[in-house]
């Protein structure tokens, strides 16, 4: 055997085949970042900063913990600054060398985030200085969510995600149900069913895409 036959092309066809899709599933690793990278951080956010916002800001006024009226709020931000850090390295790593149609749309989509996120947010600090502090949480927090899930549906009807698709549904029926049930009872249905929500959906997807490949 000379020393350039490992560069010849394999002879029969299955061998072709299987080293087609060796080389596909490589590429799939390499171009698409870990689904946990990418869902549990945010997961771990909600959980955490809407599950302190429960414990501080219960229903009907009352107090399960005593923490600091700050501690909540910074807390939640916190979290959710670390989990787009989190997530820009993942996608940065990921897709740098990603170009066209693809690279497109991913900019046009964190467009998207940024804009539709600042234009609401000028929107709610206008009105909510108007409303009783629990009221003008509940504005806040059931605004954001459901902009989150509208998003998270758009991306998935994008790239036709169907597990960012069924999480942007999911967000988006629990805002509702936690909206209704008032003041407190959204942070915790929020901090529970999404942020819980948001860790299976991470974990779901990363088991579907390890058996695909």
């Amino acid at each position: 055997m000379s020393p350039d036959d490992d560069d010849l092309p394999p002879a029969d066809a299955a061998a072709a085949l299987r080293l087609i899709e060796d080389q596909r599933s490589e590429t799939v690793r390499r171009l698409e970042p870990d689904s946990r990278v990418l869902y549990w951080p945010w997961g771990v956010a909600w959980l955490i900063g809407f599950g302190l916002f429960f414990l501080r800001f219960s229903p009907d006024g009352r107090v399960l913990v005593r923490l600091p009226d700050w501690l909540p709020l910074t807390a939640l931000f916190v979290l959710l600054l670390c989990a787009a850090a989190i997530q820009a390295v993942a996608g940065a790593r990921a897709y740098g060398q990603v170009t066209g149609d693809s690279a497109r749309r991913g900019r046009w989509y964190g467009c998207a985030w940024a804009l539709g996120s600042v234009s609401v947010y000028a929107g709610l600090g206008r009105i909510s200085e108007h409303l009783p502090h629990d009221q003008a949480a509940l504005l806040w927090s059931a605004t954001a969510v459901g902009l989150t899930g509208a998003l998270h549906m758009a991306g998935g009807a994008i790239w036709l995600d169907r597990d960012l698709f069924r999480l942007g549904v999911w967000i988006s029926v629990i805002n509702v149900v936690g909206t209704f049930a008032g003041p407190g009872w959204h942070s915790l249905v929020i901090a529970v069913a999404g942020g819980g929500g948001i860790l299976v959906a991470g974990t779901l997807a990363h088991l579907r895409r390890r058996r695909a490949r």
